[in-house]
């Protein structure tokens, strides 16, 4: 995917990013950023992921597949959601907050692919049946070193469905593509 942003308006996200978190985690306030920059008006879906900075372990993932805020206010509230919302973990506290690194996801909109289809790498993939549904950004597969039908099977498991769900009839396959980006 081309990138659409430029490196200030990047770097400007991961710094709405980190005030968001500073703030709320400080006294439970959600900032509001005022912009005049038109892409980050846009209503855009994102993520947004914290790694701590030593091990590089995740501290925390959350996000949207719908657009549904502009850019820079989907930034801020995915920020403080992927800090204390993620129920994998424990809220973040302010003390950690310096040793955490924030990485942005901006995803496309999200249509449906056939199982064959998928690109490893370049594809995100959200996996829907009945109740149950997994999500994977797009670089999660390489940096595991799937093969995309490890990824499939991996999609399921994370769905908490079994194994090779993918391939059933009434199992419904999404995919998008994102542009990333994280702190220095």
């Amino acid at each position: 995917m081309t990138s659409q942003y430029s490196t200030n308006n990047k770097n400007r996200l991961l710094q709405v990013a980190r005030e968001s978190l500073a703030i709320f985690l400080k006294n439970g306030k959600r900032p509001v950023f005022e912009t005049e920059v038109p892409e980050f008006l846009r209503k855009r879906a994102v993520f947004v992921t914290l790694r701590k900075n030593d091990s590089g372990d995740l501290r925390g993932c959350i996000g949207q597949t719908e657009a549904r805020y502009p850019l820079i206010e989907a930034v801020s509230k995915t920020a403080i959601s992927s800090a204390v919302d993620d129920s994998r973990f424990p809220p973040v506290t302010l003390e950690e907050l310096p040793k955490l690194s924030i990485e942005i996801n901006v995803l496309t909109e999200i249509t449906t692919i056939e199982p064959q289809d998928v690109v490893v790498g370049k594809h995100g993939l959200l996996l829907r049946k009945g109740l149950s549904s997994g999500l994977f950004l797009p670089e999660v597969a390489p940096s595991q070193a799937w093969d995309r039908i490890t990824l499939l099977d991996q999609l399921c498991s994370k769905a908490d469905l079994p194994l090779g769900t993918w391939q059933d009839p009434d199992a419904e396959l999404f995919c998008f593509e994102s542009e990333s980006w994280v702190e220095n």
